[in-house]
C-alpha cells in the first residue's frame, strides 16, 4: 500500500514538520511493516510553469516530425515574450495549456535545463511529459496537456503535486484493513494519540424499494450489496489533477472520471467498488455462483470459461463481471471522447462511443475465500480481490458508494437519484470474551486493566466488564477472532520493545547427548583431515539411482515417495547420501576447483515396508503416548549416515614434493577416521558394490552387538558412475552407517597409556597366494603376536617370477613393547613367531627364504 503523506495528513493533524521517515519510526514498532519512504520531486527545482501553445511550426526536414513552438508563460521568463522550444510529441495543439520548464530549472535526478541549440533552432526549455517529471504513466502518452481554466505562469510544482512523500507499506495478510488510507490514518492517529477523521463517518439515506434491483442467490457468497444510481452525468468530464495525482502517487494509473473516482473511494475507504453504465445492464442485478463453461469476456478484453465455484454478478443476460475481482466488458463505463450517432434512439455502440451518462454503483461484500479461489484459479490477481481476500469493512460498503455518489455529482455534474437498494443478510457483531489480565500473562508484564481497554478501544472495539472482559470487535477488523488477537492488540501497541528479554534457563546436568557428541567429534575430525562439509537437498529421482548403476532388487531403489515433491524429477527421499555429495562435487569441479575433499552427515530414509497410515491426531490436547507412538510406527527408518568424496590431488606439490592425487587407499582412511571417534576397528575386505569400482572397493566390518555387521564401503567409483555423474576420473568415496558405528564402539574412549621402556621391531616378509588379502594376514599377525604386539604395518607388496606364478609377498613391521619392562630379544622373537604360526595356519603364509 502507497501512501502518499499529503492525503495522510487529510485524516490526521500530524505536526507540520513531521516527515515521512517519522512516521515510518512510529508505524513500524506498531506492526506496520513500511518498507522505504519515497522522496518524491527531490532536487526539483523551478521555474516550472503552466504554458499556452501559441504556435506550432512543423520541422519535415529530419528523420523524425520536430515541432518548433511558441508559448506563452507570463512573465515567468523575466520578458513576458514568447518562449521557444523544440518537441517532438505530437499530442497537444494550439491553444493547448502545457507544462514547460524554463532555463535555470533542474528535474528529478539533478538533469538541469539549458538554452541549447538543436535541428537548427534554439529551444529556450522543455515542454514537459508525466514521464519526465517523475508523475508515472498519466495514459496520455506523450506531452501532459492541462484543462484550460489553469492560467498561464501558475507555477506547475505546486499545481502538479510533484514534491510529496510516498510510504510503501508492506502489508501483512492479516491486515487488510491497512490497504486503504482509513487503515493507515487510524494507526497513525494511534501512535502519534492524535484524533481520527474517518472518511467512512458520512449520511447515508436509508435503503429503500425504489432504487436498482438487487437479487442475492448466494447469501453466503455476498452477504451485503448496497446499489446507488447516479444520471445526468457530463460524458465529457475528466478527472481532476488531484484526483489523478493521488491515484498516480497510490500506484495507480487514470482511466477516466467514473473510473477514477471508484479507484480513489477504494484507496481511501478500502471498499472495492463497481460502476456499471446502467444502459448497457439489462433488468436486475444479481448475485450468484457461475454455471460450469458459462463465458465472460472481462475487462482486460479475455474470454474465460467460468467454473461453477466461481462468484458472479449477473443481470437478465447472463454475467456481468466476476465478482469481487474484475467486471465485465459488455457493462464497461464508456469513455465520451467521441460523439457518434443520432440524439434519438441510439444503439449501444453509439451510447457508448457518446460516453456513460448514468452509471449504477456496486458497494458489496463478498467471502474471502470465494474471492482468494476465483483470483487464482482465472490467474486474475486485481486491486478488489487483493482486498476482499484479506477482509473488508462490511459496514463500510453504504458509506463508500455515498462517497461514490458525492464525488460524481461534484465532478461531474451528475444527480443522485433517491432511490438506495441494500441487501443484507443478518449477522451480529463478534464479541470475544476475555480476562482482564490476559495481555499480561501473555507478554510477561503488567499491563492493568486500564491500558489493556484503553488500547483495544483506540483500535475500534467495545469492552464492558471488569475482571472479565466482553469485547465486541469493529467490522473493519475481521482479523479478531480470539483472546489471543486481542493480547497482541495490546502488546503490539504498548510496544514490542518494551517486553522483558529473559533467556531460558537450562535444567542442570543436561547437555549433549552421547551421540551428539559423537557425531560432532567425527564432524571435526574429518574437517581437520582436509575435508569441507556439504549440506546437500534429501531428494532423489529414479533417474539418479539409474546413474548409480544400482540393480533392480537393490534395497536402495525402495524409497519413500512424497505426495507435493519440489521438483517432479526427485519425488523421492534419499536412501544413500553419494547423489547430493555427486551434485556438490561436480558444481565445484566445474566452477575451477579441482582438488577437492567434502563430506556429509545426515539421515537417508528406508522403508521397511510394514509402515501403516497413522491415525489423525488430534488439534485439542496433546497426543496420548499411544497415538504417538502409531505415529513414530508410520514413518520409514531413518538410520544417520556419514559419506565423503574425493577427486584431484590428495597431497599438493611444492618444495616438500611432488604430491599424489587422492585414491581408494585415502577413502579406506577416511572411514578409519571416522571409527576411531567411536573407539571403533574397521575390519576392511574387497568387495563388489554398486557404486564403486569391482576391483577397487572395500567392505567395512565392524563388531556389532557381538556379531560382525557390514558398517559401510569405500573405494573408488565405477568409470560408468563417473561418466553418468560428470565427475572427474578416478573420484573416490565412502559411506557408513554412523549408527552402527556408534552401537560398535565400547562407550567412553580411554586415553591410551603410554609404556617409557622401548619398543622392539620385527620385520617378516610372508609369501601368500595372490588372492589371500593382506588384511587377512594382517588380523592373524595381530591375534598370534599376543599382547605384547603395539602395531602391525605393511610397508611392501612384491611379486616376482622367483616367487612364482599367483603368490606375492608381503612385509610387515612388527612392534613390541611391554609397559613394565624391557623386552629381551627371546620375548619378541617368540610373539614374532607366534604370530607367523597363525598366519600359516590361517592363510597358508610362508617365511619368504624360508
Amino acid at each position: 500500500m502507497r501512501v502518499p503523506l499529503s492525503w495522510l495528513r487529510e485524516y490526521v493533524d500530524l505536526p507540520a514538520t513531521e516527515t515521512g521517515r517519522d512516521v515510518q519510526a512510529k508505524l513500524v514498532p506498531a506492526g506496520l511493516e513500511v518498507e522505504t519512504v519515497e522522496q518524491l520531486g527531490a532536487g526539483l527545482k523551478g521555474p516550472l510553469v503552466v504554458g499556452k501553445v501559441l504556435t506550432i511550426e512543423e520541422l519535415t526536414e529530419f528523420k523524425k516530425p520536430i515541432r518548433f513552438c511558441t508559448l506563452d508563460v507570463g512573465d515567468t521568463n523575466g520578458t513576458g515574450e514568447p518562449q521557444e522550444v523544440i518537441c517532438g510529441a505530437r499530442n497537444f495543439a494550439v491553444g493547448d495549456k502545457v507544462v514547460v520548464v524554463l532555463p535555470g530549472a533542474v528535474l528529478a535526478g539533478g538533469f538541469e535545463i539549458s538554452a541549447r541549440k538543436t535541428y537548427g533552432r534554439t529551444s529556450h526549455g522543455m515542454i514537459c511529459s508525466s514521464g519526465e517529471l517523475g508523475m508515472g504513466d498519466d495514459g496520455s502518452g506523450g506531452i501532459i496537456v492541462l484543462p484550460p481554466e489553469y492560467e498561464v505562469g501558475t507555477d506547475a510544482i505546486e499545481l502538479l503535486q510533484l514534491v510529496d512523500e510516498v510510504l510503501d507499506i508492506a502489508v501483512t495478510p492479516d491486515r487488510g484493513y491497512a490497504l486503504s488510507m482509513r487503515g493507515v490514518a487510524r494507526e497513525t492517529a494511534i501512535a502519534y494519540g492524535l484524533s481520527l477523521r474517518d472518511p467512512a463517518l458520512l449520511d447515508v439515506p436509508a435503503p429503500n424499494s425504489y432504487g436498482h434491483r438487487v437479487e442475492i442467490a448466494d447469501p453466503v457468497g455476498c452477504d451485503h450489496f448496497t446499489a446507488r444510481t447516479v444520471t445526468g452525468l457530463d460524458p465529457e468530464a475528466r478527472s481532476p489533477i488531484w484526483l489523478k495525482r493521488r491515484l498516480q502517487k497510490a500506484g495507480m494509473r487514470p482511466i477516466s472520471l467514473a473510473v477514477d473516482i471508484t479507484n480513489y473511494v477504494m484507496l481511501e475507504i478500502g471498499q472495492p467498488l463497481h460502476a456499471y453504465d446502467r444502459n448497457r445492464v439489462d433488468g436486475a442485478i444479481g448475485v450468484r455462483r457461475a454455471e460450469q463453461g458459462e463465458e465472460l469476456t472481462t475487462l482486460d478484453g479475455v474470454k474465460r470459461v467460468l467454473d461453477a465455484a466461481d462468484l458472479v454478478i449477473t443481470d437478465d443476460r447472463g454475467p456481468i463481471g466476476l465478482a469481487g475481482v474484475m467486471g465485465g466488458a459488455d457493462t464497461e463505463i464508456a469513455d465520451g471522447e467521441i460523439v457518434a450517432g443520432p440524439l434519438s434512439s441510439p444503439s449501444a455502440a453509439e451510447r457508448a462511443a457518446r460516453g456513460t451518462t448514468e452509471v449504477v454503483i456496486e458497494a458489496a461484500h463478498f467471502d474471502p475465500i470465494s474471492i482468494a479461489r476465483t483470483a487464482r484459479w482465472h490467474k486474475l490477481p486485481s486491486e478488489a480481490s487483493r482486498r476482499f481476500e484479506r477482509g473488508v469493512d462490511p459496514h463500510a460498503a453504504s458509506a463508500a458508494a455515498q462517497r461514490t455518489v458525492d464525488l460524481l455529482v461534484l465532478l461531474a455534474g451528475g444527480s443522485a437519484e433517491a432511490g438506495v437498494t441494500e441487501v443484507v443478510a443478518p449477522f451480529g457483531p463478534h464479541t470475544i470474551t476475555m480476562a482482564a489480565d490476559h495481555p499480561d500473562r501473555v507478554a510477561g508484564l503488567a499491563y492493568g486493566r486500564e491500558t489493556v481497554v484503553r488500547r483495544l478501544q483506540e483500535v475500534g472495539c467495545d469492552v464492558q466488564g471488569q475482571d472479565e472482559l466482553i469485547v465486541t470487535v469493529p467490522s473493519w477488523r475481521s482479523d479478531l477472532r480470539e483472546i489471543n488477537d486481542l493480547a497482541e492488540e495490546v502488546i503490539r501497541l504498548e510496544g514490542y520493545e518494551n517486553l522483558p528479554s529473559t533467556l531460558p534457563r537450562p535444567p542442570a546436568g543436561r547437555g549433549l547427548t552421547e551421540r551428539q557428541r559423537l557425531h560432532r567429534r567425527v564432524g571435526r575430525a574429518l574437517a581437520g583431515a582436509g575435508y569441507v562439509e556439504v549440506l546437500s537437498y534429501p531428494f532423489v529421482g529414479e533417474a539418479q539411482l539409474d546413474q548409480l548403476g544400482l540393480a533392480a532388487d537393490d534395497d536402495r531403489r525402495r524409497a519413500v515417495r512424497l505426495v507435493n515433491p519440489l521438483a517432479d524429477t526427485e519425488p523421492e527421499m534419499r536412501t544413500t547420501l553419494l547423489p547430493g555429495l555427486f551434485g556438490a562435487l561436480r558444481r565445484n569441479d566445474g566452477r575451477g576447483s579441482h582438488d577437492l575433499a567434502l563430506y556429509e552427515t545426515g539421515l537417508v530414509f528406508r522403508p521397511t515396508g510394514e509402515e501403516k497410515v497413522p491415525a489423525r491426531l488430534p488439534v485439542d490436547r496433546r497426543p496420548s503416548p499411544e497415538e504417538l507412538a502409531t505415529l513414530d510406527a508410520a514413518l520409514p527408518r531413518q538410520p544417520r549416515r556419514v559419506a565423503v568424496v574425493l577427486a584431484g590431488a590428495r597431497e599438493q606439490a611444492g618444495w616438500w614434493g611432488a604430491g599424489r592425487p587422492a585414491d581408494w587407499a585415502d577413502a579406506v582412511q577416511a572411514a578409519r577416521t571416522v571409527a576411531a571417534e567411536a573407539g571403533v576397528e574397521l575390519t576392511v575386505e574387497a568387495d563388489q558394490h554398486a557404486p564403486w569400482h569391482p576391483g577397487r572397493c572395500a567392505a567395512l566390518y565392524a563388531t556389532v552387538d557381538g556379531e560382525r555387521t557390514l558398517v559401510g564401503h569405500a573405494g573408488e567409483l565405477h568409470p560408468r558412475v563417473i561418466k553418468a555423474y560428470g565427475l572427474p576420473e578416478r573420484t573416490c568415496a565412502t559411506e557408513l552407517e554412523l549408527d552402527l558405528v556408534e552401537r560398535a564402539g565400547t562407550g567412553a574412549l580411554r586415553a591410551p597409556r603410554i609404556s617409557t621402556f622401548p619398543v622392539a621391531t620385527q620385520d617378516v616378509a610372508l609369501v601368500v597366494d595372490q588372492d589371500v588379502p593382506a588384511a587377512d594376514v594382517e588380523r592373524a599377525l595381530g591375534e598370534g603376536a599376543g599382547e605384547l604386539l603395539e602395531s602391525v604395518r605393511l610397508f611392501d607388496v612384491f611379486t616376482g617370477e622367483q616367487l612364482g606364478e599367483g603368490r606375492k609377498s608381503l612385509a610387515y613391521a612388527l612392534r613390541f613393547r611391554a609397559s613394565d619392562r624391557t623386552l629381551t630379544v627371546d620375548e619378541a622373537s617368540a610373539a614374532r613367531d607366534a604370530a607367523v604360526a597363525l598366519a600359516a595356519e590361517r592363510t597358508g603364509a610362508v617365511l619368504r627364504g624360508a
